[in-house]
């Protein structure tokens, strides 16, 4: 069986991807719709204790990226084995019982469960990029990607502004609401889904040792073309967890924004990634390469980190936001890359690795960009040493990029 080659099938590419496409885009404006309002319902559970309230909030994001380290190489696993169509369909209704759990949770024991059980199901967005690589050929693979993250990105734009309009009715309707979008959107992939990976390239039995996290990284002994790949895509994850860890504290800190104020950044942000994932990386990625692209994107996230820890001022910070938006280019373009050097019946393996890789950055960088950021603004310290986890993170980048530029890939590379 070539490697390389798109699986032979029925299945209409344009509309699988469309209801791919269509699915992220729901599944984040879930998110979206969520993200703003736990940390209100949470502090709400502790009685406006925001002390209190931190520490729970860093238990769910821990535990929350435990679970996509823990469930993303098994869900990839079972969707190599029996199809991606069910393993998507089952975690688009898990995901929807999630957010209902959730909005009925009478303590905080019980919203921690629903966390658990949404990093469990939101795992299944490596079934989907196994599903894109299934009805992708291997050379439009980045660009499809690249439409996906903007799918993505479009709907964390939409998301927190809908789910703090709706909190302002009450801090539960956010989660109904997200669990009847999601809810509608299996019930519709139930009827129009069709199945992407043929019985012919199924892997011929589940393997216990593919459902362990870390027997996941098996692949990489498998393929050992993969690894520096695999190291250089964590270290990306890792830098990237910078953002999520600590802007909104660092923007108040710093130059004083308002959580409107933070709100309008990342929605100018999210904006300028999306138009970057849309339009740029095809055509970028046409012209210059797979490998070439990924360093253009380690570059711009290096300079932007960069930019960020050193924009002493908010305008200056805005500066740096257009450079920065060129790192989208990296992950699509890597993830062509990693799709091309395994078979048909192990991209959602594949795609398991990185949603562990992802899973576990999402553990360790809050933690350390959180312990780092709290050190950088303690009593005494000058105002300009808070930039310290974006320099880490843009150090981190720059090894990234040198990497890339020293990769020498065997042939079917690309």
């Amino acid at each position: 069986m070539n490697a390389s080659a798109p699986v032979s099938t029925p299945v209409p590419a344009r509309a699988a991807f469309a209801f791919i496409f269509a699915t992220a885009l729901l599944n984040a404006v879930s998110f979206g719709i969520v993200l703003p309002v736990l940390p209100n319902l949470i502090k709400a559970f502790t009685q406006g204790d925001t002390s209190r309230a931190a520490q729970w909030c860093t238990l769910f994001s821990v535990a929350w990226g435990a679970m996509q380290f823990v469930c993303g190489p098994a869900l990839g696993a079972l969707s190599d084995r029996i199809g991606r169509r069910p393993v998507l369909l089952i975690s688009l209704c898990g995901l929807a019982s999630d957010f209902f759990i959730m909005a009925l949770a009478p303590s905080l024991v019980w919203l921690l469960v629903g966390r658990i059980v949404n990093g469990m199901t939101s795992a299944s967005f490596a079934t989907a990029n196994a599903y894109i690589a299934d009805v992708t050929a291997p050379e439009d693979r980045a660009s499809a990607f690249g439409r996906i993250g903007a799918a993505l990105s479009l709907g964390f734009l939409a998301g927190p502004a809908v789910g703090g309009l709706l909190a302002s009715i009450d801090l539960r309707v956010p989660f109904y609401v997200a669990g009847v979008v999601t809810a509608l959107n299996a019930l519709y992939g139930a009827f129009v889904l069709p199945e992407s990976l043929q019985p012919a390239h199924r892997a011929a039995r589940l393997d216990p040792r593919k459902l362990n996290p870390f027997g996941a990284f098996r692949l990489l002994r498998e393929h050992g073309d993969l690894r520096v790949l695999f190291v250089l895509c964590a270290l990306f994850t890792l830098a990237w967890m910078v953002g999520p860890s600590i802007f909104v504290l660092y923007g108040g800190y710093r130059y004083g924004w308002s959580a409107a104020a933070v709100g309008c950044v990342m929605m100018l942000s999210g904006g300028i990634g999306a138009i970057v994932q849309t339009g740029v990386v095809g055509p970028v990625v046409a012209r210059v390469g797979e490998r070439r692209a990924a360093a253009i994107g380690a570059a711009a996230a290096m300079l932007g980190y960069a930019g960020f820890g050193c924009a002493a001022a908010g305008w200056q910070y805005l500066l740096a936001v257009p450079f920065f938006a060129l790192h989208n280019v990296f992950m699509p373009a890597v993830q062509g890359l990693l799709t091309r050097r395994v078979g048909e019946s192990e991209q959602a393996r594949l795609q398991g690795l990185v949603q562990a890789v992802q899973g576990a950055a999402s553990v360790i960088g809050p933690l350390a960009f959180g312990l780092v950021f709290a050190w950088s603004t303690r009593s005494g310290a000058a105002p300009g040493l808070s930039g310290c986890p974006f320099w880490a993170a843009s150090a981190m980048m720059a090894l990234v990029l040198l990497g890339l530029l020293g990769l020498r890939l065997v042939p079917r590379g690309g």
